[in-house]
């Protein structure tokens, strides 16, 4: 069994991870931590690498649990986030390819965030062409064998040397970006993804 964090739009290394574990458990029960990828993902703009975040609430405050958090529903983060994305890898080669998959995640309704998670992670998996169960942990696990709930987060060090580069839109302006939203892998390199993934 491998724990992880519920993921929106999940880094290249958590998919490099989930992908090729046999047994990939996403943690609910744990009391919801802020400023993690468990809400938000890294892509690659006209303006460098910025950071989307999906609106929360706390219903219970600082003890509320991961399942329970609530999407909030002021905020027109749907339309944000597509706008962005469409902005931003339009001129991408696979763009137009997979854009559709993820027409249902800013189309849709989604009350909670993990709900809306595993929609985005079963769109993720689509693009790849990938069967995976998405399972989550029916009670807070203490202790696993491979315990990854916190090994992705936007607050540590990326190291490059462990990406290999590929293209990427903007790569005339900036350098290399690694580690981003798997999104930025996909839509960059298309049906190659899936082996760059396997080979992290």
């Amino acid at each position: 069994m491998t724990l992880f964090s519920t993921a929106y739009f999940p880094s290249i290394s958590y998919m490099a991870r989930f992908l090729t574990e046999n047994e990939p458990l996403i943690e609910v029960f744990e009391t919801y931590r802020k400023q993690t990828y468990r809400n938000r993902c890294r892509v690659m703009t006209a303006n460098g690498v910025e950071i989307l975040s999906v609106p929360v609430v706390k219903v219970n405050g600082n003890h509320t649990m991961t399942k329970d958090i609530i999407i909030s529903p002021v905020e027109p983060w749907q339309h944000i986030h597509s706008r962005c994305l469409e902005s931003a890898y339009k001129a991408a080669p696979y763009f137009d390819h997979y854009y559709d998959y993820l027409r249902p995640i800013f189309e849709g309704h989604f009350e909670r965030l993990i709900d809306l998670n595993d929609a985005a992670l079963q769109a993720i998996l689509k693009m790849l062409k990938t069967k995976k169960e998405i399972v989550h942990t029916t009670d807070y696990v203490r202790e696993a064998e491979n315990d990854l709930r916190e090994a992705f987060s936007p607050k540590k060090a990326i190291e490059n040397t462990s990406f290999p580069e590929y293209y990427q839109v903007f790569s005339t302006k900036f350098p290399f970006a690694a580690d981003l939203s798997v999104l930025d892998l996909v839509f960059n390199e298309g049906p190659e993804a899936v082996e760059y993934l396997h080979f992290r």
